[in-house]
């Protein structure tokens, strides 16, 4: 794939300098405090990691070809995270990819996009990033920076052949949205799940973006299925998980699913459902804001 707006390395770093200097004046800037945010890598392979920082997690390809980016967190984190990047490697960052549309993943795409990235999403991220061509399709979403959309959109999935690697990208349907990405990295035994996964707590199932319960236990269904005792998985958010921690999670998904689908089947309301506390006994091991995540479950099964 290739597009005019890729740059010479040389015209990147210096692009990507200029859009740092802006990048505090964002939105998010004024919401939230960043300034000790500290930008953590982890090593998965000599040419492929994690970092960890605010917002979701990112993945880090490096090599001849460039670096490649799953997601990107804030935007007044961009200078941070290329900085991590450029610890190792001294090629500039090519490729953009959202996992899906929420702010803590996409973030920095302006930065980086007018620094001459390529940004690569599934169709709805574009949609739900730009409601000013879709409104009738994506509600509350807030319009993005033209720097800040993808420049590339697939629908069931995408490959790069990239570093030396074949990085397979699959659409798993309405998930935590209605756009997310899983990545694999088979070489690497290594998948980037994006929301579809918080490791160690409920999560967030973005009903009014497309979001649903039977789509998040999919997208664990689909990596376990695909996975091997040494399979190491990104997760969105929480620390680098293997696949029991995965399985835990799918569990306690499909235990919260089933409750709360026969409380939906005997006629209760939303407020009785979460008045009944499905999850009391799962809440201290996985109790990160219990009644959002059943009142999404609720949502997702009822159809409202």
């Amino acid at each position: 794939m290739t597009n005019s707006r890729w740059c010479a390395p040389n015209r990147l770093a210096a692009a990507a300098v200029l859009a740092i200097a802006g990048a505090a004046a964002g939105p998010v800037a004024g919401q939230r405090d960043m300034s000790q945010v500290e930008i953590r890598t982890i090593e998965l392979e000599s040419d492929l990691f994690m970092l960890m920082g605010r917002g979701g997690n990112i993945g880090l390809s490096v090599g001849d070809d460039g670096a490649l980016l799953v997601d990107d967190q804030f935007a007044p984190l961009t200078d941070r995270i290329l900085a991590a990047v450029a610890a190792v490697t001294d090629r500039p960052i090519r490729w953009v990819l959202n996992t899906h549309w929420h702010g803590d993943h996409t973030g920095g795409n302006e930065n980086l996009g007018e620094a001459g990235a390529m940004i690569v999403a599934h169709e709805n991220v574009y949609r739900r990033m730009n409601p000013a061509e879709f409104a009738e399709l994506v509600g509350r979403s807030r319009q993005a920076p033209r720097a800040a959309l993808p420049v590339v959109t697939f629908d069931d999935g995408v490959r790069f052949h990239w570093n030396g690697r074949h990085i397979r990208v699959t659409h798993i349907g309405k998930a935590h949205t209605d756009g997310d990405a899983i990545v694999h990295f088979p070489r690497a035994n290594v998948f980037h799940m994006g929301d579809t996964f918080f490791n160690g707590r409920y999560p967030f199932v973005d009903v009014e973006s497309g979001g649903a319960i039977d789509g998040v236990i999919a997208a664990a269904n689909f990596v376990l299925e695909r996975s091997s005792e040494g399979t190491r998985i990104i997760p969105g958010h929480g620390d680098l998980a293997s696949p029991a921690d995965l399985r835990a999670y799918r569990d306690m998904l499909e235990t919260v699913r089933l409750r709360v689908a026969g409380l939906v089947a005997n006629g209760r309301t939303e407020d009785q459902v979460v008045a009944s506390a499905p999850t009391a006994d799962l809440d201290a091991a996985w109790g990160d804001d219990p009644e959002r995540f059943v009142r999404a479950v609720y949502r997702s099964l009822a159809g409202s």
